[in-house]
């Protein structure tokens, strides 16, 4: 491996840890600042830091990363944000896996891999409130390297104007590295987010891209920044304006269900639920993605 890739890979670990590290203190302060409506009475949450590991099937360390979860806050039902960093190599089912999608000649010569992201998912005490998801990554494997992720708006409750605002935050995030990116970005994630035994989506979409790769590191780097960087934007206004509606348990109910819609998509659908497990990182930290109550009917 060259030196120019391990600086390369040092840089999206380090920026993607720096990513958690905003989102983690502009959540604690949305905590803090909620002091009317439902739930102000309760104590402000706090995110519990956990290490997390990889052990190899030879037993050896194989990278890890901190998983942070902030369950029962005054405004956030569950919240986990989780940074990781895991290297090693590929087992056979995610060789064929990989081999198969993305058209990756000579895993079997040469499985090894590396891997560093930022996955969150957030649920609401407010039905009003949505619940949201986002992650960025960088894989690399000795044949071929790429990034993605992206984010999506979950509302049990819809409200036109905050889709829009989530929209429209990513486009203007998106622009600068070309008009053609947030249509092609905002289609994938239209399809990559929608859950065929139900025949619909699990949110009102958001932006998502997989295999990317121009060529251009550099170019594809910033791109993935700024999908982080526009999270945050993107998403709080929604929090701040929708947390202090007050609900019904109708409301709740609502709520229950269409959380059901998440942990089926994330058990049955979701490429990184599969990716996490087959290759032996933490369990807990693959599945914080699911929602702490959900209701089927």
């Amino acid at each position: 491996m060259s030196d120019e890739m391990l600086a390369e890979k040092a840089r999206a670990s380090a920026w993607f840890r720096e990513l958690r590290d905003r989102i983690v203190t502009a959540f604690e302060a949305l905590e803090d600042s909620h002091i009317d409506g439902p739930g102000a009475a309760s104590a402000p949450g706090r995110f519990e830091v956990t290490e997390t590991s990889r052990t190899a099937e030879d037993g050896s360390d194989a990278g890890g990363g901190l998983m942070s979860v902030m369950r029962g806050g005054r405004v956030f039902e569950k919240v986990g944000v989780n940074v990781s960093e895991v290297y090693g190599t590929l087992g056979t089912r995610a060789q064929a896996a990989m081999a198969a999608r993305k058209g990756i000649p000579g895993m079997e010569d040469d499985p090894r891999f590396w891997a560093s992201g930022i996955s969150l998912v957030a649920h609401m005490q407010n039905p009003h409130a949505p619940a949201v998801h986002m992650n960025t990554r960088m894989f690399w494997t000795p044949h071929a390297w790429w990034f993605g992720g992206g984010s999506d708006l979950n509302p049990c409750i819809e409200y036109p104007e905050d889709t829009a605002h989530f929209h429209a935050v990513q486009k203007e995030h998106l622009d600068p590295h070309g008009a053609a990116h947030y249509p092609r970005l905002k289609e994938w994630a239209d399809e990559y987010f929608y859950i065929p035994h139900r025949k619909r989506a699990r949110g009102v979409g958001g932006i998502f891209m997989d295999d990317h790769n121009t060529g251009d590191w550099q170019a594809d780097f910033a791109l993935t920044r700024d999908i982080g960087q526009a999270f945050l934007p993107a998403y709080l206004p929604l929090v701040e304006k929708r947390r202090v509606l007050d609900w019904t348990g109708a409301d709740r109910e609502t709520q229950l269900v269409h959380r059901g819609l998440y942990a089926e998509y994330n058990l049955v659908y979701d490429r990184g639920t599969k990716f996490g497990l087959e290759t032996g990182h933490d369990p807990d930290a693959v599945l914080m993605s699911l929602p702490p109550l959900a209701k089927w009917i």
